[in-house]
Protein backbone atom coordinates (compact mmCIF):
# COMPACT_ATOMS: atom_id res chain seq x y z
CA UNK A 1 0.00 0.00 0.00
CA UNK A 2 1.35 3.29 -1.25
CA UNK A 3 1.79 5.64 1.68
CA UNK A 4 0.51 9.75 1.25
CA UNK A 5 3.28 11.51 -0.17
CA UNK A 6 4.65 14.54 2.17
CA UNK A 7 5.21 17.78 0.37
CA UNK A 8 6.91 20.76 2.07
CA UNK A 9 8.50 23.73 1.26
CA UNK A 10 8.17 27.72 1.51
CA UNK A 11 5.63 27.43 -1.66
CA UNK A 12 3.63 25.32 0.22
CA UNK A 13 3.51 27.36 3.71
CA UNK A 14 2.10 29.89 1.47
CA UNK A 15 -0.08 28.08 -1.40
CA UNK A 16 -1.83 31.18 -2.27
CA UNK A 17 1.55 33.45 -3.28
CA UNK A 18 3.52 30.53 -4.11
CA UNK A 19 3.66 32.48 -7.68
CA UNK A 20 4.29 35.46 -6.42
CA UNK A 21 7.30 34.10 -4.15
CA UNK A 22 8.71 32.34 -6.95
CA UNK A 23 8.95 35.62 -8.96
CA UNK A 24 10.28 37.58 -6.29
CA UNK A 25 13.20 34.99 -5.54
CA UNK A 26 14.11 34.55 -9.00
CA UNK A 27 14.59 38.85 -9.21
CA UNK A 28 16.53 38.92 -5.74
CA UNK A 29 18.39 35.30 -6.59
CA UNK A 30 19.57 36.99 -10.05
CA UNK A 31 23.48 37.60 -9.62
CA UNK A 32 23.34 40.40 -11.29
CA UNK A 33 20.95 41.77 -8.62
CA UNK A 34 23.00 40.26 -5.70
CA UNK A 35 26.04 41.96 -6.88
CA UNK A 36 24.31 45.42 -7.36
CA UNK A 37 22.04 45.15 -4.42
CA UNK A 38 25.65 44.51 -2.48
CA UNK A 39 28.07 46.96 -4.17
CA UNK A 40 25.30 49.60 -3.22
CA UNK A 41 25.08 48.65 0.16
CA UNK A 42 28.40 50.71 0.82
CA UNK A 43 25.83 53.83 -0.37
CA UNK A 44 25.20 55.55 -3.66
CA UNK A 45 26.40 55.34 -7.32
CA UNK A 46 26.97 56.83 -10.66
CA UNK A 47 25.96 54.59 -12.93
CA UNK A 48 29.66 54.09 -14.42
CA UNK A 49 30.65 53.33 -11.26
CA UNK A 50 28.34 50.80 -10.63
CA UNK A 51 28.95 48.99 -13.80
CA UNK A 52 32.96 49.43 -13.29
CA UNK A 53 32.52 47.94 -9.77
CA UNK A 54 30.49 44.72 -11.26
CA UNK A 55 33.35 43.19 -13.22
CA UNK A 56 31.29 41.01 -16.44
CA UNK A 57 28.19 42.81 -16.16
CA UNK A 58 26.90 44.73 -19.35
CA UNK A 59 25.82 47.67 -19.92
CA UNK A 60 22.38 46.36 -20.98
CA UNK A 61 22.18 43.45 -17.82
CA UNK A 62 23.03 46.39 -16.09
CA UNK A 63 20.18 49.29 -16.75
CA UNK A 64 17.62 46.15 -17.09
CA UNK A 65 18.82 44.78 -13.54
CA UNK A 66 18.63 48.48 -12.14
CA UNK A 67 14.97 48.91 -13.48
CA UNK A 68 13.77 45.79 -11.98
CA UNK A 69 15.38 47.22 -8.66
CA UNK A 70 13.66 50.65 -9.40
CA UNK A 71 10.45 49.16 -10.21
CA UNK A 72 10.44 46.89 -7.19
CA UNK A 73 11.15 49.69 -5.01
CA UNK A 74 14.65 48.24 -3.95
CA UNK A 75 16.35 51.02 -4.89
CA UNK A 76 16.34 54.62 -6.01
CA UNK A 77 17.34 56.85 -9.31
CA UNK A 78 18.08 60.15 -8.99
CA UNK A 79 18.67 62.53 -11.85
CA UNK A 80 20.73 65.78 -11.05
CA UNK A 81 19.88 68.38 -13.68
CA UNK A 82 23.73 69.27 -14.20
CA UNK A 83 25.65 68.93 -17.70
CA UNK A 84 26.77 66.76 -17.82
CA UNK A 85 23.68 64.67 -16.79
CA UNK A 86 24.38 62.70 -13.57
CA UNK A 87 22.41 59.83 -11.83
CA UNK A 88 22.81 57.92 -9.09
CA UNK A 89 21.20 55.00 -7.59
CA UNK A 90 20.88 54.06 -4.11
CA UNK A 91 19.10 51.55 -2.23
CA UNK A 92 16.01 52.11 -0.61
CA UNK A 93 14.84 50.43 3.29
CA UNK A 94 13.56 47.90 1.53
CA UNK A 95 16.92 47.39 -0.21
CA UNK A 96 18.69 47.40 2.82
CA UNK A 97 16.75 44.78 4.53
CA UNK A 98 18.00 42.68 1.93
CA UNK A 99 21.61 43.30 2.43
CA UNK A 100 22.40 40.87 5.13
CA UNK A 101 20.34 37.73 2.75
CA UNK A 102 22.86 38.91 -0.39
CA UNK A 103 26.12 39.11 1.86
CA UNK A 104 25.65 35.95 3.05
CA UNK A 105 24.89 34.33 -0.06
CA UNK A 106 28.14 36.16 -1.75
CA UNK A 107 30.20 35.08 0.95
CA UNK A 108 29.29 31.21 0.93
CA UNK A 109 30.21 31.45 -2.83
CA UNK A 110 33.34 32.94 -2.36
CA UNK A 111 34.02 30.68 0.04
CA UNK A 112 32.93 27.60 -1.22
CA UNK A 113 33.63 28.37 -4.81
CA UNK A 114 36.92 25.81 -4.86
CA UNK A 115 34.76 22.72 -3.74
CA UNK A 116 32.45 23.58 -6.34
CA UNK A 117 35.20 24.33 -9.10
CA UNK A 118 36.67 20.47 -8.19
CA UNK A 119 32.86 19.16 -8.67
CA UNK A 120 32.36 20.53 -11.79
CA UNK A 121 35.87 19.07 -12.89
CA UNK A 122 35.07 15.75 -11.62
CA UNK A 123 31.72 15.50 -13.26
CA UNK A 124 33.73 16.56 -16.51
CA UNK A 125 35.31 13.20 -16.26
CA UNK A 126 32.77 11.40 -14.97
CA UNK A 127 29.62 12.34 -15.82
CA UNK A 128 26.24 13.52 -13.29
CA UNK A 129 25.52 10.44 -11.63
CA UNK A 130 28.48 8.01 -13.51
CA UNK A 131 30.76 8.63 -10.57
CA UNK A 132 28.40 7.22 -7.79
CA UNK A 133 27.09 4.29 -10.18
CA UNK A 134 30.56 3.21 -10.51
CA UNK A 135 31.27 3.15 -7.12
CA UNK A 136 28.43 1.71 -5.98
CA UNK A 137 28.98 -1.29 -9.03
CA UNK A 138 32.76 -2.12 -8.03
CA UNK A 139 31.53 -2.30 -4.00
CA UNK A 140 28.71 -5.22 -5.15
Amino acid sequence: MASARQISGPCQAWPEDSAFIREVLDRIGDKWTVLTISTLSAGSLRYSDLQASIPGISQRMLTQTLKHLERDGLITRTAYAEVPPRVEYELTDLGRSLIDAVMAMAEWAATHHGEIASNRAASELTGVGRAKAAVSASAG
